[in-house]
């Protein structure tokens, strides 16, 4: 098994996030979106009373709305404060962070470049905090195309779905282009790049890999291709039904690798089928330890903050955890 393997604290507090407010509000309780990009997980929420929406205007007048680990723009914002909604904020502390760091930049007259997927939740949400000049940058042609204020005062910030491998290029493009380029300070999330390279570490050591999660998901298919390339067969496993005594004959070691919006349940009975199909010894390789655990919404929290039944997973030791909270 890579490591880390499967979903990422973000992605573990929005789901909490919305599991916590059924028991406290009640269903339905409404998401813009699928919280997560597994289709198990998205059905168990559904069938607890969870309602996911492409369109916040699908919504009632006044029911919860729980906004998901991307964030939503400002403007999906004011129209939930418009319409009464009772809104619970589920981003993950890291894309809030971002938010900050966007107006910092701007307000210090910087024409701010987002890297990331153009009509992307995250990237929307980011750039909707802009009051300045604002680029979005989703392909290495772009930056070419860019027309800034002033050369030297350009600052990039970097959408937490996309990993190092598709980013390097683009930010040596704009680091040539802009020498006196700026960055946000402190610490970005490492969540995609981390599983990138623990899956291609786990690639030089096995038959063939596994990658865990479901395909609608842009970071498993993105972690799939990485591995692909490497040259190890590789596998997409959605759930754990799809893995028959064909898949593994031949195969002495076998990698699993899974995205930070697989939950640990799945990647738990992907190994529990390779047990009944196979005696099996389960060895963990070396990688970044993630001992990041965010805290629920603070009007949540009486409610208790045990780890998150459809994700699996046990609860971080006292003093393990990082909290923020908004």
């Amino acid at each position: 098994m890579a490591k880390p393997c499967g979903v990422c604290a973000g992605v573990r507090r929005a789901v909490e996030t919305i599991e916590r407010a059924l028991v406290v509000y009640g269903p339905p309780v409404y998401a813009r979106h699928e919280i997560i990009h597994d289709r198990h997980a998205v059905d168990e929420l559904q069938a607890r009373g969870a309602v996911f929406v492409d369109d916040l205007s699908a919504v009632p007048d006044g029911a919860v709305v729980v906004f998901g680990a991307h964030g939503v723009a400002e403007e999906a914002e004011h129209d939930c404060e418009r319409r009464g909604h009772d809104v619970i904020d589920a981003t993950c502390p890291l894309v809030l962070k971002l938010h900050k760091e966007a107006r910092r930049l701007a307000d210090r007259g910087y024409d701010v470049v987002v890297v990331g997927r153009a009509g992307d939740d995250e990237v929307d949400a980011i750039a909707s905090r802009i009051p300045g000049r604002v680029h979005v940058v989703s392909h290495l042609a772009d930056v070419e195309r860019l027309e800034v204020a002033d050369p030297a005062r350009v600052a990039y910030l970097l959408q937490t779905t996309l990993g190092g491998l598709d980013t390097v290029d683009i930010v040596a493009a704009l680091k040539h282009r802009f020498p006196r380029l700026a960055t946000q300070d402190g610490d970005a999330c490492s969540a995609v790049h981390d599983r990138e390279r623990a899956a291609l570490k786990l690639a030089r050591r096995v038959d063939a890999v596994f990658v865990v999660g479901s395909g609608s998901a842009v970071t498993t298919r993105r972690l799939l291709e990485i591995v692909a390339a490497s040259g190890v067969p590789t596998r997409l496993v959605e759930n754990a039904g799809a893995i028959e005594h064909g898949n593994i004959d031949g195969l002495t070691a076998v990698g699993l690798a899974a995205g930070p919006s697989t939950p640990d349940k799945l990647v738990d009975a992907v190994v529990a089928r390779l047990k009944m199909l196979r005696p099996v010894e389960i060895d963990v390789l070396d990688g970044v330890e993630e001992f990041v655990r965010f805290r629920l919404p603070s009007r949540l929290r009486h409610a208790g903050e045990r780890s998150s039944p459809g994700l699996g997973g046990a609860p971080l030791a006292p003093g393990a955890a990082l909290s923020h909270d908004r």
